[in-house]
């Protein structure tokens, strides 16, 4: 039996892609909040908690930890793809995870799920004082946070494969008298304009030779489809916090 799945953020550009995705497949759409109260089926994501067996949310940093408590609460499972929160947050995260299934992903591409595999392989295979690593992300004018949680994703893929902390060797958006480059810094630059989904490209640069790995993102409806297999594989899972690596099997 396939789950009833619920959106936050329903009335969103990923809200309207997630209601056709699930309604695709076949599963039961449950209904959503709105950011505006009287524009869903829900008042608040408790209400949509209790009618659910799992809840989408794309919504805004600003919610994590409520949502995180809420659905804790309704011991509902929860694929979360909102990007840009702290350290609070994530330790909200993480209690929700310790009572109910949560997959967790900056970016719920099939693609990009593979581009972070490669790229801590890559970035153990290439050794960091030889190869300078270096993201470039672009993304729509509307979007709010900088860099893109994908481009964080894959700058932490890169510190893993070297076996360092990220914000040790991080560089983002270099300005003004920087200095020469460190050995193994990871390097940042974000882009913003027009309506471009999501581009993201890693390079590894020596003095030789020049190794990219390159995703494009062409519609939302990718993610909104990597969202809802997300919400259809974690249903009836223990509880933990899960990635896409875990929903895809790798």
């Amino acid at each position: 039996m396939l789950p009833r799945i619920g959106i936050a953020g329903i009335n969103g550009r990923m809200g309207h892609c997630l209601t056709a995705e699930i309604l695709s497949v076949g599963a039961t759409l449950a209904g959503g909040t709105a950011r505006v109260a009287g524009e869903a089926d829900f008042a608040d994501i408790t209400a949509l908690a209790a009618a659910c067996d799992v809840v989408i949310d794309f919504t805004h940093a600003s919610t994590v930890a409520a949502h995180a408590a809420a659905l804790a609460a309704a011991e509902t499972a929860w694929v979360l793809g909102t990007t840009g929160y702290g350290p609070e947050d994530e330790a909200a995260i993480a209690a929700a995870a310790a009572r109910i299934p949560v997959v967790a992903a900056a970016n719920f591409s099939p693609g990009v799920t593979l581009v972070l595999a490669l790229a801590e392989r890559l970035a153990a295979a290439l050794p960091a004082a030889a190869y300078d690593a270096e993201i470039i992300e672009m993304h729509h004018r509307q979007k709010v946070d900088a860099p893109s949680g994908t481009a964080l994703a894959i700058a932490r893929a890169v510190a893993a494969g070297r076996g360092v902390a990220l914000e040790d060797v991080m560089a983002i958006g270099r300005h003004g008298q920087t200095g020469t480059r460190r050995d193994g810094e990871i390097g940042i630059a974000s882009l913003r304009g027009g309506q471009i989904v999501g581009s993201h490209n890693l390079t590894f640069t020596a003095a030789t030779e020049q190794i990219g790995l390159t995703h494009h993102a062409f519609d939302r409806r990718v993610f909104a489809a990597g969202a809802v297999r997300a919400a259809l594989w974690v249903r009836g899972r223990a509880a933990g916090l899960y990635n896409m690596k875990d929903v895809l099997g790798l």
